[in-house]
């Protein structure tokens, strides 16, 4: 090996790995630094969308079910009996819909909430946007009530699949209470 093929080829490959190394470091590092940070956010702002959909509850205790639709993430039940918090995931139109439902002791919704979603600006975004007539529509309906809610017109993919998504929450609830939770 000559001067100039290690001048050329080898000399940059290892630079360039040890620039690697150092960047690779210094990003597992950040990482370590800041997981428990963002958990503890992630975790702050979970509990407080389970109080906002289910007000009366002072607590929330997550239980684990078996035979529950697949769109269903999570499960929280109030300690001291207001209902019940169901985590849905649902596919929309523009990609998936994250939200959070409320549904009390007698079986009917408290509230609904859009986590997260992927619908588009302006029009599936009129169904899952918090501020939207739409999802206010399920505030007190039961799963027999479900049928009284109207569509979104030009939104129709949308709103089906928030629908689907809190027809589940019934199903759900239903295998719970079934469950003697």
């Amino acid at each position: 090996m000559n001067n100039s093929t290690f001048k050329d080829i080898i000399k940059p490959i290892i630079v360039l790995t040890c620039i690697c190394l150092v960047v690779t470091a210094m990003l597992a590092y950040t990482n370590l630094i800041t997981s428990p940070v963002i958990k503890a956010a992630e975790e702050k702002a979970a509990e407080e969308a389970r109080a906002e959909v289910l007000s009366g509850a002072d607590s929330f205790t997550q239980i684990k079910i078996n035979n529950l639709p697949e769109e269903i993430t999570e499960v929280d039940k109030a300690d001291n009996g207001a209902g019940f918090v169901f985590m849905v995931t649902t596919k929309g139109y523009g990609g998936d819909i994250w939200l959070i439902c409320g549904i009390k002791s007698d079986g009917s919704i408290e509230k609904t909430k859009t986590l997260s979603h992927l619908e588009t600006s302006g029009i599936g975004s009129r169904v899952v946007d918090n501020d939207s007539s739409y999802r206010k529509q399920y505030v007190g309906k039961t799963a027999d009530s479900l049928d009284e809610v109207d569509a979104v017109s030009g939104a129709t993919i949308s709103s089906k699949a928030y629908k689907s998504a809190i027809e589940n929450v019934f199903k759900a609830y239903d295998t719970v209470k079934e469950a003697g939770q």
